[in-house]
């Protein structure tokens, strides 16, 4: 049992500090972090400089001619569903241009006229279940810094998107 002892002409000062008095008599500085719980502590503080240290000092994946910057826009197009042929794969990165697609250069043009055309859509928003056909394109990469995995349909919501892409990419 550990009892607080304070006259009452130190509980007016706030500046002074109190001691923990133990039954036999003997005062008791305040606990330190030792043992298992400082480990723990220590433990948890060097990692978190680790991930820190590792997060800012990763090679960011470069683009297109060695300049050691990445692309602003670092995209996969993904097609399916496309009538009587194979899937179409396609890669495109903006500033710098490349990829495989055939115009890189008029299709950055095209896509970064798009205002954020992959961001999530709305859940306020009702669209309606009807698809124009069976074609899909799957979109993966970077769109200026910000992760991108999007399925974007030839219906409902997706259409108009799907129809700009279809145009940008084909």
């Amino acid at each position: 049992m550990i009892v607080n002892s304070y006259p009452f002409a130190e509980r007016l000062r706030t500046s002074r500090r109190i001691r923990c008095i133990r039954p036999s008599g003997r005062s008791e500085e305040p606990a330190r972090l030792t043992g298992r719980a400082g480990r723990f502590l220590l433990a948890g503080v060097a990692t978190a400089m680790l991930a820190v240290a590792g997060c800012s000092s990763a090679a960011a994946p470069g683009g297109q001619g060695g300049t050691g910057t990445p692309a602003k826009v670092m995209l996969t197009f993904n097609f399916t569903g496309a009538p009587a042929s194979q899937p179409k794969h396609l890669t495109l990165n903006c500033e710098p241009t490349g990829g495989t697609h055939p115009d890189p250069a008029a299709a950055c043009a095209a896509l970064l006229k798009l205002n954020s055309p992959f961001a999530p859509r709305s859940k306020a928003i009702a669209c309606p279940m009807i698809l124009r056909s069976d074609q899909k394109i799957l979109v993966t990469g970077t769109w200026l810094g910000k992760p991108v995995h999007r399925i974007v349909l030839d219906g409902g919501c997706d259409l108009v998107l799907f129809s700009k892409l279809h145009k940008i990419l084909h």
